[in-house]
């Protein structure tokens, strides 16, 4: 059976799609490996917290609402970002520290990578979700997810302030990540708007040039 990435609203059932049986194993193993070779188990907890959420959101409605192919492979590859990330928080990660090296950067940016992630792969499946669950124009289905990547960046910004400053302190630098950047969560919510835009952008160009066939 070949993999395809079509946008048919009655995805089949579960088992029968191995596209998504293949991503849920390697990520639940990754995950699992990650969990068991992190350097600071108490931070990849407190990191893991919103993936915890998000799957047992995922699982609850698959019966209800199932994504297609191309949404859940942005959803995996973000998934995979903010796991890896987790494994060794993100100022201290490996892939960030190399490329810093290679391009003699300032500062570790793996947390902007996933933050651009966030707003590059998740307006998709947003995108998707309204455009199969309500009426709205495409104007609006399209300006949405680029909206909810803002808010949701902001409030994922007040959770790692509540999480540093109140909640668990002794883990609070290390969660932050901020690596002496005071605008550190200014930069985090725009680069995320900005990878939200280039999908978008992206979808409204596919749109244009479909309609024109």
């Amino acid at each position: 059976m070949a993999f395809t990435f079509a946008l048919d609203p009655e995805r089949q059932h579960f088992r029968k799609n191995p596209l998504l049986i293949a991503y849920v194993l390697i990520f639940l193993g990754y995950w699992a490996y990650t969990g068991f070779n992190t350097p600071d188990l108490n931070n990849w907890w407190l990191e893991n917290t919103l993936t915890f959420t998000a799957i047992i959101l995922l699982v609850a409605f698959y019966k209800h609402f199932k994504f297609s192919d191309a949404s859940y492979t942005c959803m995996f590859l973000f998934m995979m970002l903010h796991v890896y990330g987790s494994q060794y928080t993100y100022s201290e990660n490996p892939f960030g520290y190399w490329v810093k090296d290679e391009l003699d950067l300032a500062r570790n940016h793996y947390d902007r990578l996933v933050h651009f992630g966030f707003g590059f792969l998740l307006a998709y499946p947003l995108y998707e979700a309204f455009r199969r669950l309500t009426n709205m124009r495409l104007l609006f289905a399209l300006l949405l997810p680029i909206e909810l990547t803002i808010s949701l960046g902001a409030f994922y910004e007040l959770i790692e302030w509540a999480v540093a400053d109140i909640f668990f302190p002794a883990q609070g630098m290390a969660y932050l990540g901020t690596q002496g950047d005071i605008w550190d969560a200014q930069k985090d919510i725009a680069i995320a708007m900005f990878g939200a835009m280039l999908t978008m952008g992206t979808v409204f160009l596919a749109n244009r040039f479909s309609a024109k066939k």
